[in-house]
């Protein structure tokens, strides 16, 4: 039996560990490519995701998950990410933007319905809140529910909504869809589970030809007129922006966790490739130029990797107000990912500007790790602002 360590803190965190890391080299890695040129969503291999029961990392067992905490959701992101961050993103708005969320604030009647069919990959689920006009400033959102009867009617739309299709003209299976039913800002946001087929309910375009995260389909999604049972409800009416930040919490950690998984391959790489690679007699590892991107690039991951896994011990997922450091490990790692891929790429010259060796595909998909869940200046925002009313640091 190994040892615990911060990364792996229990033998059960371990064994995650070495069967996801199987499942990312064995099936995630060699498909990796093609699909990021073909920008196609693998689902059969979303599917194999689901009877690893990975799907529903953080569900209770009760409702088919695996009933882990933080951690465990962060080792999954991180291994998946060093095979096919696109995939690790399909991943990411399916577990933790609808499944635990949905998991932690819908009523029984609702988990018992939809869960099972979530957490075996049976649905392709995902999470509407981004919309044309309204990105980091999310509570101006001008998608509206309004109550008519035993239904909500919903209009709006929402945009780049990962998992809003599976193909080109085929909706995801079901969201969890933010909208305002009140006028004041914030507390008037309620969240409704809308599903594929739901009159008025439509796929508005998918999004392509995106820099990167290419095997992970982005859609528009359009709201005309779409009636959701008042049932389908998430919680009471007005209190969803307390479930939307504090998702956005564990959304944030497990997306520095992506970085971690593309920053650690894109080391591999070039450390390996420094090897081989000879050039004045010599293997070009010997060069001070080429030791230091690749020491810089090991010493900035560990540090993140180290960030990332104690901010994760110390989140819980029941609760709220963890903006600090949740905000801190994306602002750190987004950056710190983008930057190793950038080295990496560096260190092979003309090899890591064309697809073979890799380090192209995850330079590109590193770069929306800077934009998506928040950018980097709505953390700096958010950092300042928690550290206000703080006066000392301990």
């Amino acid at each position: 039996m190994s040892r615990p360590s911060l990364f792996d803190p229990s033998e059960e965190h371990r064994a995650l560990r070495e069967m996801v890391r199987q499942f990312a080299e064995r099936d995630v890695w060699p498909q990796a490519q093609a699909a990021d040129r073909a920008e196609k969503f693998n689902r059969a291999l979303f599917r194999k995701a689901g009877d690893l029961g990975l799907l529903g990392i953080t569900v209770a067992e009760r409702w088919g998950g695996a009933g882990m905490d933080a951690t465990a959701a962060v080792i999954v992101h991180e291994e998946l990410s060093a095979a096919d961050p696109g995939f690790a993103l399909a991943y990411l708005a399916h577990a933790m933007l609808f499944a635990n969320n949905f998991a932690l604030n819908a009523n029984d009647a609702l988990r018992a319905r939809v869960l099972p069919k979530v957490v075996s990959g049976q649905w392709v689920a995902g999470m509407g809140m981004t919309e044309p006009q309204a990105g980091t400033d999310a509570l101006a959102m001008t998608t509206t529910a309004r109550r008519d009867g035993d239904d909500y009617v919903l209009n709006g739309a929402k945009m780049w909504i990962t998992n809003g299709c599976v193909d080109d003209t085929t909706l995801g299976d079901c969201f969890l869809v933010y909208a305002r039913t009140g006028e004041a800002r914030g507390r008037a946001i309620s969240s409704f589970l809308v599903e594929k087929g739901m009159a008025g309910f439509r796929l508005g375009q998918r999004i392509k030809d995106k820099l990167g995260m290419r095997a992970s389909p982005t859609a528009e999604l359009v709201f005309d007129d779409c009636r959701v049972p008042a049932v389908n409800r998430i919680g009471a009416e007005g209190e969803s922006s307390l479930h939307m930040m504090r998702n956005l919490e564990i959304e944030r950690l497990t997306l520095a966790a992506m970085s971690l998984g593309l920053a650690r391959k894109c080391i591999e790489i070039m450390n390996q490739y420094a090897t081989d690679r000879k050039a004045f007699g010599q293997s070009i590892r010997s060069f001070g130029q080429i030791q230091r991107h690749i020491a810089e690039s090991y010493a900035q991951w560990m540090a993140g990797r180290s960030y990332v896994y104690a901010t994760a011990q110390a989140l819980d997922l029941e609760a709220g107000g963890q903006r600090l450091d949740s905000d801190g490990v994306k602002l750190y790692c987004s950056t710190m990912g983008k930057d190793v891929a950038d080295r990496a790429i560096q260190v092979l010259g003309g090899y890591g500007y064309v697809g073979e060796y890799h380090v192209e595909r995850l330079w590109r998909d590193a770069k929306l790790l800077e934009i998506g869940g928040g950018t980097i200046e709505a953390h700096q925002k958010n950092i300042a602002a928690e550290l206000r009313r703080v006066a000392v640091l301990r």
